[in-house]
């Protein structure tokens, strides 16, 4: 009894990691299916609030934890990082999302798809990473976090492409203000991506 009042069970947080990394994906997933098929937008925009909101408190659960926890399995404030940046890649997706409710855009284009899918393989290889890191196979990780690295690069191309088409071959001002948002929104979830890869070999190069 006296061991367990000086020793308290120890939080888990890389299952909390992983929650947070299988609640982002499928708020990737959801986007692409948004973007793909506007005609359940509202439906999609609601989902993915929603996983928005479970993403703010699983980020606030990990933070009231890590305040409570004396020991912990990797720094202090990697865990804080990876799970804030982890969340801010989330609120990105949502303020994508909200500004073409807001805006009224009834239909996608290729490059919102494009990136889109481009953001949703970078969260299938964040959750990947997160469990790897937990079984500390950190040579996978490294792996991913290149392969996440990879993508960004491949995203800005797209990003590129997008905001050179709006504004060589688009007459519509108002067109272009509301995609350029939008597009910026879903480059910036991206970079944000990377600061998760950023961390995640932080964490390696500590610990391997």
């Amino acid at each position: 009894m006296v061991f367990r009042k000086f020793f308290p069970k120890q939080t888990d947080f890389f299952k909390m990691f992983e929650k947070a990394a299988r609640n982002l994906k499928m708020a990737g997933t959801l986007l692409v299916e948004m973007m793909e098929n506007f005609s359940e937008a509202e439906i999609k925009a609601k989902q993915i609030y929603d996983a928005e909101q479970e993403g703010d408190m699983l980020t606030h659960e990990v933070i009231r934890e890590l305040n409570k926890t004396f020991l912990t399995p990797v720094d202090r404030e990697d865990i804080h990082a990876l799970i804030s940046r982890i969340d801010d890649v989330l609120d990105l997706i949502w303020a994508a999302v909200d500004r073409m409710i807001l805006f009224k855009i009834t239909s996608s284009t290729p490059e919102a798809v494009e990136l889109s899918k481009i953001l949703l393989s970078t969260t299938e290889i964040i959750e990947k990473s997160v469990t790897t890191l937990k079984k500390k196979k950190y040579t996978y990780v490294h792996e991913y976090c290149i392969e996440i690295n990879r993508l960004e690069n491949a995203a800005d191309r797209v990003f590129r492409t997008a905001l050179a088409k709006l504004f060589n071959e688009v007459t519509d001002p108002i067109f272009v203000i509301k995609w350029k948002e939008v597009y910026e929104h879903l480059e910036e979830a991206l970079d944000n991506c990377e600061d998760v890869a950023n961390i995640l070999e932080s964490i390696v190069l500590k610990h391997a």
